[in-house]
């Protein structure tokens, strides 16, 4: 039987992945928002005087950083742990600047609003709140650096320069984040889908197909609707993985599933009990589900494999019909699967109809 687990390798390759291609996430966020922000910066340095020193900083940190960052993170041999490094040395260089610019609020705040958005965005947990002590560290370095001189008021020239650091670094970060919530949605479908199908065969695995066969039998227990339950189990299918190897087992077991496909019809439901053996319950009479066996059991013993031609293949199938169904659905499988035993018992290549499952009267 398909189990979950056995998708655990690809789905822990895929956290890894984006593990890997966070720094490329982050640097487009990075470039972006420390570009404009040169423009309010440099505006606020401009009145209050520049210095070469504070010049030669913004240049490094608008121009140089974001893709010294991106460069770091792409040789390392860790590239998580090196943007993680790199994302709080963000928040260390925004700190600094906020005493460089004299505690200018407006600026300032924005500044560091944006720097810990984009730690929020990466999707790293509490990533924010670690790198808080390296911001604190910044701005009191600056502020030795400075003597913690303060001009806190914000001339409109300076509130305009900010307009588009605000303006592009928020439209950005939602355009981010309804990306990563769209690919979040696709996986999780992804996920739903791989509980319910096997995925050797495309059929619903065990636990789906018996949650669909048991709202069958529940519809003929509401309005008398009749349902048929098949098992179908391959004639000596360890001979053949013994004789032509596991990969033409599994040929022979798609093959199947595509015959059952083609001719069980739409409103039936199918799945894969376990190794070679399916169950499929029809809405319908006892009779219709004999001829879909029939045809299902020619279409086997008609099969052929290109790349094994001399296989032959046959199977056994149970049937029980739920007309005058009783119990539970395991009552009405183990009806089938006493079918199918004689089936099998009876040479195989074959059907067999179990008695009808009856009502206890009240």
């Amino acid at each position: 039987m398909f189990e979950l687990y056995g998708d655990l390798p690809r789905l822990r390759d895929a956290q890894r992945l984006g593990q890997e291609l966070l720094p490329r996430r982050v640097y487009r966020f990075r470039a972006l928002g420390m570009g404009v922000a040169g423009l309010p910066i440099a505006m606020v340095l401009r009145e209050n005087g520049a210095t070469p020193w504070s010049v030669t900083l913004l240049v490094f940190t608008c121009l140089i950083w974001p893709h010294l960052a991106y460069l770091l993170a792409r040789r390392s041999a860790t590239p998580f742990q090196t943007e993680l490094r790199s994302l709080m040395m963000d928040s260390l260089i925004a700190g600094l600047w906020v005493p460089l610019m004299h505690f200018n609020v407006l600026p300032s705040v924005l500044l560091l609003t944006v720097v810990t958005a984009d730690k929020i965005n990466t999707g790293v947990r509490a990533l924010w709140l670690r790198s808080l002590p390296g911001m604190v560290l910044g701005v009191l370095f600056g502020g030795m650096l400075t003597h913690f001189v303060t001009h806190y008021e914000t001339s409109l020239a300076v509130m305009l320069a900010c307009l588009p650091l605000l303006v592009i670094h928020t439209l950005a970060v939602s355009l981010g984040s309804y990306q990563l919530v769209r690919m979040v949605q696709g996986r999780n479908r992804r996920l739903d889908e791989l509980s319910r199908v096997d995925g050797l065969t495309g059929l619903a695995n065990r636990r789906h197909w018996q949650d669909e066969a048991g709202r069958l039998l529940q519809a003929w227990h509401t309005d008398g609707r009749p349902a048929t339950l098949m098992l179908v189990d391959v004639d000596l299918f360890k001979t053949i993985n013994d004789r032509h190897g596991h990969a033409v087992g599994d040929d022979v077991l798609r093959r199947l599933a595509e015959l059952i496909h083609r001719h069980i019809g739409p409103d039936a439901r199918a799945g894969r009990l376990g190794g070679d053996e399916f169950a499929i319950v029809m809405p319908g009479s006892l009779r219709a589900a004999e001829v879909v066996a029939e045809r299902l059991r020619h279409g086997v013993e008609t099969l052929g494999l290109s790349h094994v031609p001399e296989l032959r293949c046959s199977i056994s199938l149970g049937l029980a019909a739920a007309s005058d169904a009783g119990r539970s659905l395991r009552e009405w499988s183990e009806a089938a699967d006493r079918a199918l035993y004689r089936a099998k018992h009876a040479g195989r290549n074959r059907m067999a109809s179990g008695a009808e499952l009856r009502k206890e009267c009240a």
